[in-house]
């Protein structure tokens, strides 16, 4: 039987490989979520999904998740945490993003609730506050491409 997570996860991996068309390597970290990923040994990528069909999406962080997502971030060059929103789109928080809607002080459960209306950005909040800006629903998979340009050239991919 497939499992749910698989096709949400399933979603993300192929517009990564889909929008780099270059070799990559996609690794998963070994831990209890099943959420986090390693590409290129370099960047870090944490997996939350709504099956939900509308706006809101909610996404729920227990203690450990956050833990995990840290630990990558001291480890890692860059960390990035996708939210799938069923269908509609994938939401891509950077790090610094991050630790604004969900500071460091980690809750047993935490929350995070992406919003959009037809044809806006995504509006982001979380247990800790709300970002001052929207998410586009194109801005991944480039986001994380773009991390790392110098002279045009993404040196991740080195």
């Amino acid at each position: 039987m497939i499992k749910e997570f698989e096709f949400f996860h399933g979603l993300v991996f192929a517009r990564i490989l889909h929008g780099t068309q270059r070799p990559l390597s996609i690794k998963p970290l070994p831990s209890g979520s099943n959420a986090a990923y390693v590409v290129n040994e370099k960047i870090g990528i944490y997996i939350k999904y709504s099956g939900k069909r509308m706006t809101p999406w909610r996404f729920s962080f227990k203690k450990e998740h956050q833990n995990e997502i840290e630990s990558m971030k001291k480890s890692l060059k860059e960390v990035f945490l996708l939210l799938v929103c069923n269908d509609d789109g994938i939401v891509c928080l950077n790090y610094s993003e991050l630790k604004q809607i969900l500071d460091d002080q980690h809750d047993a459960i935490e929350w995070i609730s992406a919003t959009r209306q037809k044809r806006e950005m995504y509006a982001v909040k979380g247990s800790n506050g709300k970002l001052g800006f929207k998410i586009g629903p194109n801005d991944f998979p480039e986001k994380i491409f773009d991390v790392n340009v110098s002279k045009g050239v993404l040196s991740w991919f080195k």
